[in-house]
């Protein structure tokens, strides 16, 4: 959440300074915007399709995880099923990971993806476990 308030807080200090630049100052602002930290999401898709990675910095980890009904540990969880149920691997790997900064174990994520093969299906549990297994030894 920090990283997305301080890209953001770049980006309009920025559009500022565009906004009364002189040309030679343009190409400051283009060099300091090439340099400014990029997220997973504008790595992943940032290039393609920038709207939707603003959209997952500032709205889907900006607001919707940052809201207080459920801990991270919870939402990682719910999230983690979710993936798992639709399998998501791809998705799955880097939320694997959050899950496991969120404070989740990696005892409890094989337990919940094994709980889950009986109400999301055998092969997504299969694929989720395999997922696993790359992350955990990952790290």
């Amino acid at each position: 959440m920090t990283r997305s308030i301080t890209a953001w807080l770049a980006s309009a200090a920025l559009s500022f300074v565009a906004a009364i630049a002189t040309p030679a100052c343009v190409h400051a602002q283009a060099a300091a915007a090439s340099a400014a930290p990029y997220t997973a999401a504008q790595r992943l898709l940032g290039d393609v399709n920038p709207k939707l990675a603003a959209l997952t910095d500032d709205v889907l980890f900006g607001d919707v995880w940052a809201r207080p009904g459920l801990s991270p540990r919870d939402r990682s969880l719910v999230t983690i099923s979710a993936l798992v149920a639709m399998n998501r691997p791809d998705q799955l790997r880097s939320h694997l990971q959050r899950a496991r900064d969120n404070g989740v174990t990696e005892a409890e994520l094989v337990e919940a993806i094994t709980h889950l093969a009986f109400y999301a299906g055998w092969p997504s549990a299969v694929t989720a476990s395999v997922v696993a297994r790359e992350v955990f030894q990952a790290n």
